[in-house]
């Protein structure tokens, strides 16, 4: 059998994405469903900067009292006008009472939650098309009113 490469991590972007007051529907069958709406932010990549647009949500539901699911879905435009389609599922996990508090909006401190995410991208520009054909991994915090997530490319 040929030796099966161990797969690396290169730095793609920073996100700090500005999101509003939660909307709830409340508890369902599957958890509580929450809907974050993406309110814009900003984007820093290598050699790369650009913006996280308004528009987008981050439909989450809280499937126990330590674990919910992300699901979110917005647009970035990079500093040359290309628009840049993101899908970011995500998993947060966090002993019950943080997540008690973080569903409250309280801050809490990043090294209590478990918060990892894989962001797929759908772009038209033929110069971007590569970020189509890679997968990434991404580490985030929440704050109140902020999402801040480092994404990588992995190798």
């Amino acid at each position: 059998m040929q030796p099966i490469a161990t797969p690396g991590l290169e730095f793609f972007a920073d996100l700090e994405v500005s999101v509003g007051a939660p909307q709830e529907v409340g508890r369902t069958a599957h958890g509580l469903r929450r809907l974050i709406p993406i309110l814009g932010g900003t984007v820093r990549g290598e050699g790369w900067r650009g913006e996280v647009l308004p528009g987008g949500a981050d439909v989450q539901c809280v499937v126990t009292p330590r674990l919910a699911e992300l699901d979110a879905r917005y647009m970035l435009r990079t500093d040359s006008g290309v628009l840049i389609y993101v899908h970011n599922h995500a998993l947060r996990c966090a002993p019950e009472q943080v997540t008690s508090r973080l569903v409250r909006g309280e801050p809490v401190a990043p090294d209590e939650v478990y918060f990892r995410c894989a962001p797929r991208f759908d772009v038209a520009d033929p110069a971007w098309q590569w970020v189509t054909e890679h997968m990434f991994l991404g580490s985030g915090v929440r704050t109140p009113e902020h999402v801040f997530i480092r994404v990588f490319r992995v190798l």
